[in-house]
């Protein structure tokens, strides 16, 4: 997309549009601090009046806000876990089953189209997120894994060019790195669940750079069957847990010495 504003529309309208399309396509990412008004306004062609009029439509609409720089930043737009549903949601542990079953269906089809539309930008960028991934396996740093497991994911649907798959994947993205439906650290704090996922993310990786959409669906739905499956057994395991610590301490209201 150009820089400079459509010049057949009043100028601060224009502007604003302009700007909403960026966020819009994932361009401008929720949090990304905006350039300085001067510099802003050279690269979008316009005068600095017309500019701030434009991002006044933006703040009026929830777009952009000040951060605590004094400057101004997109919104944390699809990102907010305080809504009262999301916490609701959240509480009760066969959301996380439902939750990953509608990743399966969403990933399925991100890394299928991605394979058919990935263009050389998003084939590198999805390479760097793999070599993260690899780095951080490498060096047994299960936190930075899981962060750049999320990248890499997010990296699939912007690839896919789809932008309402984009903005979904955004908002479970945000839910995910404040651990709304499971701990994903828990399945990085085990090295053999590390393992098989590097290899599922190198086959969703391989299969989108060979724009292969087939291989490149069947990846991503094998990846979340396996979190899945994954995550019930360690709930499982928890679960079991609880009840014997319930039975040794006789359910913490009985006289048992």
């Amino acid at each position: 997309m150009s820089s400079e504003v459509n010049k057949g529309t009043p100028a601060a309208a224009s502007t604003a549009r302009h700007l909403e399309d960026l966020i819009l396509e994932g361009s401008l990412r929720p949090g990304d601090p905006l350039l300085p008004e001067r510099e802003m306004a050279l690269r979008l062609k316009v005068s600095r009046p017309t500019l701030r009029q434009g991002i006044k439509m933006l703040e009026d609409k929830g777009l952009i806000v000040a951060d605590q720089n004094g400057g101004r930043q997109v919104a944390m737009l699809a990102t907010s876990v305080t809504d009262p549903l999301i916490e609701l949601m959240a509480s009760r542990a066969e959301t996380v089953d439902d939750y990953l079953e509608l990743r399966a269906a969403l990933e399925g089809l991100a890394a299928g189209l991605a394979a058919t539309r990935a263009n050389d930008v998003d084939r590198e960028t999805l390479s760097r997120c793999i070599e993260r991934i690899e780095a951080a396996h490498h060096d047994a740093d299960p936190n930075d894994e899981a962060e750049a497991d999320i990248d890499l994911h997010t990296a699939v649907y912007e690839a896919s060019h789809n932008i309402v798959l984009l903005q979904i994947m955004r908002a479970l993205a945000g839910m995910l790195r404040r651990g709304v439906f499971h701990n994903r650290i828990k399945l990085y704090a085990r090295s053999e669940v590390r393992d098989v996922l590097l290899t599922q993310h190198r086959a969703i990786h391989d299969a989108i750079i060979a724009r292969d959409p087939e291989a490149a669906t069947r990846a991503a739905e094998n990846h979340i069957a396996y979190t899945r499956r994954v995550l019930n057994e360690i709930a499982a395991a928890e679960t079991r847990l609880e009840i014997s610590l319930r039975r040794l301490q006789g359910g913490n209201i009985s006289q048992r010495v």
